[in-house]
């Protein structure tokens, strides 16, 4: 090879490289951006909560705690809002300010395996010959040393449709007596008169298993996974807080991994909401 060549080819490489890193940043998806929007971008669920806590800078510098500015009030203060969706009402006005009030005044953040936050991966099922819609809820798990995510619940509506909520007063009405074990239960007919209605005779604190329905129907063959169509987060761990981020791709300084509902939610109230993300808890 001439010494020419071995001089060009390098610099040939580095051409090419600059070339495809500056499309990169000129688009992500769809979406064209300058590269102050894809530095602006939360394009990470882990930035997101780096940004959340002022771990990271809103120009994409990771801070540690070594850092002056590592969860720096005033900093955070003004960089917070970035993370919220501000075409939206609900997650850009005073409930939002409010928010960020409380979560300076009491030093309020996020951990990673700190629990109460949830993944909602919504997909595509083939459920016996037609195409279905389920939302997967995913917890992290401590393993070992490290962490894993893992399916903690099911939302499918033809397994809701298994089991109806009744009127207590019918669900009252289908009991068997309490002296039953007398005539060696020969009244234990009626629970299977009607098997819509068996789990009537379950304990008063019987709640249904949609997550060991959907492997069964996994291992059935009846259940067939399709594809992932979109994934958002659930997040309890503010006190007194609950907040979904979703992805937002568009152009602009406002885009990526942002708060896309704010509720104020006491601490009481969460429990039976964070049933139906982590029912055996």
């Amino acid at each position: 090879m001439s010494k020419l060549l071995k001089v060009m080819v390098p610099v040939f490489l580095l051409a090419l490289c600059l070339k495809v890193d500056a499309q990169v940043m000129g688009s992500l998806g769809d979406v064209q951006m300058d590269e102050r929007e894809f530095y602006t971008m939360t394009k990470q669920m882990g930035q997101f909560i780096h940004r959340f806590n002022y771990e990271e800078d809103p120009t994409g510098k990771r801070l540690y705690a070594s850092d002056k500015d590592y969860r720096n009030a005033a900093k955070r203060k003004d960089a917070l809002p970035l993370l919220f969706d501000l075409d939206n009402p609900r997650t850009s006005g005073n409930l939002r300010n409010f928010f960020v009030e409380d979560l300076l005044k009491n030093r309020q953040f996020l951990e990673f395996l700190g629990g109460n936050w949830f993944s909602e991966v919504s997909a595509k099922f083939k459920w016996k010959g037609q195409d279905v819609d389920i939302s997967l809820i995913m917890t992290l798990e401590k393993d070992g040393l490290g962490s894993k995510w893992v399916i903690s619940n099911v939302f499918f509506s033809e397994f809701q449709k298994y089991f109806p909520q009744g009127e207590l007063a019918d669900r009252e009405k289908h009991f068997l007596h309490p002296m039953s074990h007398e005539l060696d239960f020969m009244n234990i007919y009626k629970i299977f008169n009607d098997p819509q209605i068996v789990e009537y005779y379950a304990s008063t604190d019987y709640q249904p298993d949609y997550l060991t329905l959907f492997f069964y129907e996994i291992k059935q063959g009846t259940l067939k996974f399709n594809h992932v169509e979109s994934v958002k987060f659930h997040v309890f761990q503010i006190q007194n807080w609950y907040f979904e981020v979703s992805w937002f791709n568009r152009s602009g300084y406002n885009s990526g991994w942002l708060i896309s509902n704010l509720i104020y939610l006491k601490e009481e109230e969460k429990e039976a909401l964070l049933k139906l993300y982590q029912p055996k808890k």
